[in-house]
Order: C-alpha cells, then structure tokens, then sequence
C-alpha cells in the first residue's frame, strides 16, 4: 500500500528530535519531487549560540532540512527502501534571505539521475513565498 499520510511520509527519516527539520508533507512523488515544511520554533538549541539574542537558522541547517526532505522523496520509492541516503556533496549554494524562528520554511526538491547508488536533487527553501535558500545536494546510498 503507497504512503499518503503526511505522518506516515515523516516517519520514514531515519532521524529524530532534536536533528529532524521536517514536520510535514504537503506533496510528493515517490522517487521525484517533494514539498515539505518545517516550522522554527525558537526552541531549537543551537538558535541559543546562533547568535545570543538575535536568533538566525544556521544555512547548514537550510540545508539540512532540503536533504531531509529529499530523503523522504526517496525513501517513499520502494526501490530504496531500507536504504540510508548521505550526503555526498553540494553545489551552486546560496542564501538569499536570513531564516528566524517563528519562519515557516517550504522545502521544495526535485530529484534526477537517481540510480541504485544514489543520485542529485535541486531544493530551494522558501519562507514567505521569498527563497532563502537554494542548492543543488548529491547523495549516495548506504546500506540502514
């Protein structure tokens, strides 16, 4: 049976709280593309170093949260199924625009040239309708 529930789509990721940046699926296509958000809370630990006082979402984290989002995209696709996607590289990074807690990032990757050893994707963070990120992720399998 194909996963539809948001909840279901989530709990693919391999990771947890704290290190989980997706809080829900708004659409996907398994092995293809996916929307997905993730909402700062302001609660997040390291907005507490980053900086004292004047929160701002690490651009590692962006990046994160678009890898994450990816993974799901590719975990949904039975041929990848138990499998572990890693980051294997970025490319044509920019941020355009500082990410606050109480931001609601839209998470936007297509994948392409997916092969049974991993594969790249183009995300762009949104908030605001405005991007504040966008890259282009290589990832490669490892056995879960």
């Amino acid at each position: 049976m194909p996963l539809s529930n948001s909840d279901e789509l989530v709990g693919l990721l391999p990771h947890r709280p704290p290190f989980r940046f997706v809080d829900s699926v708004e659409a996907f296509e398994a092995g293809a593309s996916i929307e997905a958000r993730y909402r700062v809370s302001g609660d997040e630990a390291f907005l507490a170093g980053h900086f004292p006082g004047n929160p701002v979402l690490p651009g590692v984290i962006q990046l994160e949260a678009l890898a994450q989002a990816g993974a799901i995209a590719v975990l949904a696709d039975p041929r990848y199924a138990g499998r572990l996607p890693l980051f294997g590289g970025v490319e044509k990074v920019r941020w355009r625009r500082i990410v606050r807690p109480g931001d609601d990032l839209v998470l936007a990757l297509t994948l392409d040239r997916l092969s049974a050893r991993g594969g790249w994707g183009d995300g762009t963070v949104r908030v605001d309708g405005a991007t504040a990120c966008q890259a282009r992720l290589f990832f490669a399998f490892a056995d879960a």
